[in-house]
């Protein structure tokens, strides 16, 4: 296995032990979702710190390090993706990323899924499910779908599948929970860094809703719309997208 995907796993992991008690210590709500977001940070910073001291972090919980656009090595984090999700008792659709940017490209994430036991790297690739019978399932945000998701839904007799975080939603389509995930507005580069990664390495199309690529460690930390999808419905998906824009 790669090295800098061990990295990525320690650190998700951490975090991911970090998290999990905080959800039994009492607190609820924006309490419980504010300690949680230090807690994941503490965790990841420790190990990126202790493994690869080099490096430049980029996190949600974190100042700025201007650094990062002049360095060869970015790690971009969210400790804790999905704060409502994973302040809800019960609820498991929250997620911890951990993604290496390097000269450019992702070159390796990790996604921890805390409350399901699991965490996704690119190395091994995930296996990607075969597609069930049945018709095509778009992950959609639980408090915003976008008009370009129903649109999907509607021009191929699709139906949408209302989850949490948006790294949940990325992983449900690399786990076969859903077919394809389509996002609009208010997204930020660490909200889809480590599930794009682990996406792309488990062969699934990810882009831009106007088909452009990803681009990351740019110096706006914005990157506000994202289309994961199966290879076999990429096509007809972003097809379906453009016509709706």
């Amino acid at each position: 296995m790669d090295a800098d995907v061990e990295v990525a796993r320690l650190a998700a992991r951490a975090a991911a032990d970090a998290l999990l008690p905080l959800r039994s210590s009492g607190r609820t709500g924006r309490p419980l979702g504010d300690a949680g977001d230090a807690a994941g940070q503490r965790a990841i910073a420790a190990v990126l710190a202790a493994e690869r001291p080099g490096d430049v972090v980029f996190s949600e919980e974190a100042t700025d390090d201007a650094r990062r656009l002049s360095a060869d090595r970015v790690w971009i984090v969210d400790p804790l993706d999905g704060t409502r999700e994973y302040s809800a008792p019960g609820r498991a659709d929250w997620a911890v990323h951990v993604a290496l940017w390097v000269r450019g490209e992702l070159a390796a994430a990790a996604v921890a899924l805390p409350a399901l036991g699991e965490v996704h790297g690119t190395d091994p690739a995930p296996a990607l499910p075969a597609r069930p019978d049945g018709p095509v399932r778009i992950a959609v945000s639980r408090t915003r779908p976008p008009a370009e998701a129903e649109a999907v839904a509607t021009t191929l007799g699709g139906r949408l599948v209302p989850l949490g975080s948006a790294g949940y939603k990325t992983l449900a389509v690399v786990r076969g929970e859903a077919d394809a995930y389509v996002h609009s507005g208010g997204m930020y580069q660490w909200d889809s860094a480590a599930p794009v990664a682990v996406a792309r390495a488990a062969g699934l199309v990810t882009c831009r809703l106007d088909g452009s690529p990803l681009v990351y460690n740019g110096p706006d930390p914005a990157l506000p719309d994202l289309v994961v999808v199966r290879p076999e419905l990429a096509d007809e998906v972003l097809a379906a997208v453009r016509a709706a824009r």
